[in-house]
């Protein structure tokens, strides 16, 4: 999976880009069909808040969260996005029996 991590009014340093690129991995262990992921950063004042759009086969799964500081906020957004892979993982199976 390709992750983009970019920051609006907050520079991304090399800890923070490890740190998300880390946790979005962790989706991918749910859901193999990922393609991208698209990770935003905002800081304004004191509010941080984090915001992503993956990509997979027949799907976009967005999530935004808000939290104390931007590790936080991405781990808000980390939860919230394993939440909705695992969802539409389900809807994808197929629950037929063959025959």
């Amino acid at each position: 999976m390709d992750i983009t991590v970019s920051g609006q009014q907050i520079e991304i340093t090399t800890p923070l880009r490890g740190y998300a690129v880390e946790k979005i991995g962790r989706v991918q262990r749910h859901f193999d069909h990922a393609i991208t992921a698209d990770v935003v950063l905002h800081a304004e004042k004191k509010r941080f808040s984090a915001e992503a759009n993956i990509r997979a086969k027949g799907a976009v799964i967005h999530a935004d969260a808000d939290g104390v500081d931007m590790y936080a906020a991405i781990d808000l957004l980390v939860d919230k996005l394993d939440r909705q892979v695992l969802r539409h993982k389900e809807k994808v199976i197929d629950h037929h029996r063959p025959g």
